[in-house]
């Protein structure tokens, strides 16, 4: 997340919110033009469609994204959507509170996190903090213990997906789908030689030595490894 030089607001008047439910969409379209002075909105029901329209100008002030889309599952459509939205604050607002979600969030660089049936007030509070600079942290939450092992592999798993391209990034989710590289290339409009590439790359990058170990890496960013084990 790009900081606001300190005495400085953030211009934010346009956003896009990222949800397959419309009528959420339309209430939370509402709710931020009523109380966070945002003018104009946009809305992405896909990760793709969000990815696609935050390349076009004039991009917009702030992201509001979903975490559960059809296209994805886990934090790595946050990390695909900060990596093609360089410097643009992206606001997570998703009914999965959990303190071990939130804490993926902000460690894959969200701005901060809303849960999703919050009070207009909290909005208006968090929409501030992005025009300060600041990140949004929902009362209650506590960060996990430090050193806490589970805690930190997953960081560590963020930290390096993190690095990928969006090219690789979405080379890697196509290989967690099970796709083979002549598949991926069909897929892309590539040669397979340029897929091989890449994934030598996203090894590399990952610190792993094969596809299964990639897929692995991936998968801490899932929803089914963030929740609780008794949930």
């Amino acid at each position: 997340m790009s900081m606001v030089p300190a005495g400085d607001i953030r211009p934010m008047q346009s956003a896009l919110i990222v949800d397959d439910h419309p009528l959420f969409c339309d209430a939370l379209s509402m709710t931020l033009k009523s109380v966070a002075g945002i003018e104009e909105i946009e809305t992405a029901d896909r990760l793709e469609t969000a990815i696609h329209r935050v390349d076009l100008s004039p991009a917009p002030d702030a992201i509001v994204l979903d975490l559960n889309l059809p296209d994805v599952n886990g934090i790595d459509g946050l990390i695909r959507l900060r990596q093609a939205a360089a410097g643009i604050p992206v606001l997570v607002v998703s009914s999965l509170a959990d303190n071990r979600v939130i804490g993926a969030c902000l460690a894959a660089g969200a701005a901060g996190f809303v849960p999703k049936h919050s009070r207009r007030e909290v909005f208006r509070a968090a929409f501030d903090a992005l025009r300060e600079g600041r990140r949004f942290l929902p009362e209650g939450y506590e960060p996990a213990p430090e050193g806490k092992a589970k805690g930190s592999a997953r960081e560590e798993a963020i930290g390096r997906l993190a690095l990928l391209t969006r090219q690789q990034a979405k080379i890697l989710q196509l290989i967690c789908e099970g796709l083979l590289n002549k598949q991926i290339a069909y897929e892309l409009s590539i040669a397979e030689t340029t897929v091989k590439a890449h994934v030598t790359a996203i090894m590399r990058k990952l610190g792993v030595q094969s596809r299964t170990q990639a897929v692995l890496i991936a998968r801490e960013t899932n929803f089914t490894s963030l929740m609780p084990e008794d949930g």
